[in-house]
């Protein structure tokens, strides 16, 4: 191991680096130019929301909490309005109607495009050299 770190020590030392005044300033250029871009594109520091809106969120589950143990009774739910099913059997029958109405071009256009497949199989079967 001596003699190889000899060698890469005695190799390193023979390199002859220089760098030559262009080079310098196009590397300097490039360096500012860089740091004035990751300057310009830093976000303005924006300053924390402050504990305003947690005691306004705060307050505010805390009002609807007391709202509803101090008075219950106030707070009453909706009724549902259902409508008697009696009232609803005329309805879906014009909804069976209706539905066959608008299905029936869907159906012709799914027969019209199973025909389609079935002759492009039949087509690539003759291609091919297979026979039904």
């Amino acid at each position: 191991m001596d003699k190889l770190a000899q060698a890469l020590r005695s190799d390193a030392d023979r390199i002859d680096v220089s760098v030559s005044p262009e080079l310098k300033r196009r590397l300097s250029a490039s360096i500012e130019r860089e740091a004035s871009n990751a300057a310009a594109a830093a976000p303005a520091v924006k300053p924390a929301a402050g504990p305003g809106w947690a005691s306004i969120l705060t307050g505010v589950a805390a009002a609807a909490a007391i709202a509803i143990v101090v008075y219950p009774d106030r707070i009453q739910p909706t009724p549902d309005v259902v409508p008697p099913l009696e009232s609803l059997t005329g309805a879906l029958a014009s909804l069976d109607g209706e539905t066959a109405a608008l299905t029936a071009p869907l159906t012709e256009e799914l027969e019209r495009l199973e025909s389609d497949v079935r002759k492009a199989q039949q087509a690539v079967r003759r291609e091919i050299g297979l026979s039904m």
